[in-house]
């Protein structure tokens, strides 16, 4: 995904300054699609040379000049381009899956403890998840019932992803107790030829 687009998604709701882009990300795309401030400014000088968006300058006479931000017709085009269009995913890079992969030097109590750590992990994740820690895309309560659904159908889809991680580490530590190793490739595809 490119954040431009999402910037341009954002702005279809409104205008707003670099900072309330942050905030809106903050709490709403978060957990898949985090963005620093300064990526932010960079998407939208980008996005003003390409005349997606339009900035407005407020003058204000105690602070520096608010810089307001707006979609033009140009960028609603092209938000609906993007959206439209199908996007080939890129590979999913996990540095704990390296770990995973090399880990057949490990003694099984260095293996188990980094399979134990990483679910207690997940498990803190899924906690946060459960007692609303995790910000839920609070923008989306102003938002029509439509958008509001696809708003937290990607909040489930993070969900959903938790509990599969934890689910996947928890096999594998009970694989790796009961010594499955022992059987090669049978035993690292044991459960899923069992399902």
């Amino acid at each position: 995904m490119s954040l431009d687009h999402a910037i341009l998604g954002f702005l279809r709701y409104g205008p707003r300054t670099g900072y309330d882009l942050k905030k809106v990300f903050d709490v709403s795309v978060r957990h898949f699609w985090p963005a620093q401030q300064s990526q932010i400014y960079q998407s939208l000088t980008n996005l003003t040379d390409h005349g997606h968006i339009e900035c407005e300058v407020i003058a204000q006479t105690d602070r520096p000049n608010r810089k307001l931000f707006h979609i033009t017709n140009s960028g609603r085009d092209e938000l609906q381009r993007w959206l439209v269009a199908p996007i080939a995913e890129k590979p999913v890079r996990a540095q704990f899956l390296i770990q995973i992969f090399f880990a057949g030097c490990l003694t099984d109590t260095e293996i188990l403890h980094l399979l134990e750590s990483k679910a207690k992990e997940v498990q803190r994740v899924i906690e946060r998840f459960e007692h609303g820690e995790i910000p839920h895309p609070t923008h989306a309560k102003d938002l029509p019932p439509r958008e509001q659904f696809f708003w937290y159908l990607t909040l489930d889809f993070g969900i959903d992803n938790a509990y599969q991680s934890l689910r996947w580490l928890k096999q594998a530590i009970a694989r790796i107790r009961n010594k499955d190793y022992e059987q090669g490739i049978a035993g690292a595809l044991a459960e899923r030829k069992s399902s």
